[in-house]
């Protein structure tokens, strides 16, 4: 029998392990060309660098900062939890009512944060949305937000009344439908509330597409081109969906921006990301982690409230909060590998490292992205290899690693 203090800790690091060892099951074991290193001087200027740095590092302490607000709102409520929430005669209404407000008041406590953070963007010409689109967009997004809580805090009362303190099973399988639920939906439920999609047009870019795709043997869905520019300058390519809603998404940026053999990299990236199926490997890398992760919440939530009813669904909340960014931490690990064998895919489609090394500069300078970051932002934050490390991977090939 496991002593009672020991079971929070044991919890945590079996999330973590689970997470590292589907990381380690899943990571690509091949297909990726190994970096060499280049200095970042031989690529960029001085001057390139600083201002990349001197935008990007209080970004990321502006990010740091929203995050310890809005978790210290969820902290202030589990310790003054509303009277309201201990007395409710409909519990599952108060829930959902619960969890709709907890995501509202954790994004407007962070409100003005988030606006710092995009009034920088707007000094370094990132952005190019107006105040007032920007103001839509936010609240398009809390009410979505706010809904997609509110379901959660239904949901949770409903768990925690039929199965108790083994809710987390059945709770990790609804984390788990419902990431697949987003991933499906949300190309043609979601994302069209923000953007404008269009199906590429006719032309020398969708040739490339379809010709490149019928090169790599993948089926890639429909090709959209997406407004970005409405709000920002920044270009950028990604994947999309599943099944019929699978789809290759490029902003009008890199389009209209970019020369033709750089934009025809970035297709090919993309279409490594179907022919590996990495959107539905994300989704099994989900189903891996949540009975472990939906475990450590409750027991980290069984420690700070209630544990039936509607007051436990703030204690529910700062568990996630604090359980999540641990797991998805560790995720990243694999995101950056998967990215790397994109990266190695699309120079062995095209046979074009030197436009490969053009576009990883210019899009660096163009989104005021640090090419070589610090090691531990890159850990907890990166998605993707530093540009530096990418310029590598181009260079290795260049030389005949293949």
């Amino acid at each position: 029998m496991v002593k009672r203090h020991l079971r929070l800790p044991l919890a945590l690091a079996a999330a973590v392990v689970a997470a590292e060892a589907a990381v380690l099951l899943l990571r690509p074991r091949g297909g990726v060309i190994p970096p060499v290193e280049v200095p970042v001087q031989a690529y960029f200027s001085v001057a390139e660098v600083s201002r990349a740095e001197a935008f990007r590092a209080p970004q990321t302490a502006l990010f740091a900062l929203r995050t310890a607000i809005e978790v210290g709102v969820l902290i202030l409520v589990v310790r003054r939890p509303p009277r309201w929430l201990a007395g409710a005669r409909r519990p599952v209404l108060a829930g959902a009512a619960a969890g709709a407000l907890l995501s509202l008041a954790t994004s407007v406590a962070s409100l003005a944060v988030s606006a710092i953070s995009r009034r920088r963007a707007i000094d370094v010409g990132l952005v190019t949305q107006s105040w007032a689109g920007w103001a839509g967009d936010l609240a398009k997004g809390w009410a979505i937000g706010a809904a997609i809580a509110a379901a959660g805090g239904a949901f949770a009362v409903v768990l925690l009344a039929r199965a108790g303190r083994r809710w987390w099973l059945p709770g990790a399988a609804v984390v788990v439908a419902f990431g697949a639920a987003i991933t499906y939906a949300g190309p043609v439920v979601l994302d069209p509330l923000f953007n404008r999609f269009e199906p590429l047009p006719a032309g020398q870019t969708r040739d490339d597409v379809l010709e490149l795709a019928r090169r790599a043997g993948v089926e890639v869905g429909e090709v959209y081109s997406v407004d970005a520019s409405r709000r920002t300058t920044a270009a950028n390519a990604y994947v999309t969906g599943l099944g019929q809603t699978k789809r290759v998404v490029l902003y009008d940026t890199l389009i209209d921006n970019f020369e033709r053999d750089e934009t025809r990299l970035v297709v090919a990236h993309e279409l490594a990301h179907v022919k590996y199926h990495d959107v539905p490997y994300g989704l099994l890398f989900l189903a891996l982690v949540a009975p472990a992760g939906m475990f450590a919440v409750a027991r980290v939530a069984e420690r700070l409230g209630p544990a039936t009813g509607p007051g436990a669904v703030p204690p529910l909340a700062l568990a996630l909060a604090l359980v999540v960014p641990l797991v998805t931490t560790v995720s990243l690990q694999l995101s950056r590998r998967v990215e790397a064998r994109a990266d190695s895919y699309s120079l062995r489609l095209t046979d074009a490292p030197d436009p490969f090394i053009a576009f990883e500069r210019r899009i660096a300078l163009r989104n005021v992205a640090d090419p070589d970051p610090p090691a531990w932002r890159t850990a907890l934050l990166a998605t993707h290899p530093p540009t530096i490390e990418r310029i590598g991977i181009a260079e290795a090939y260049r030389r005949g690693e293949r």
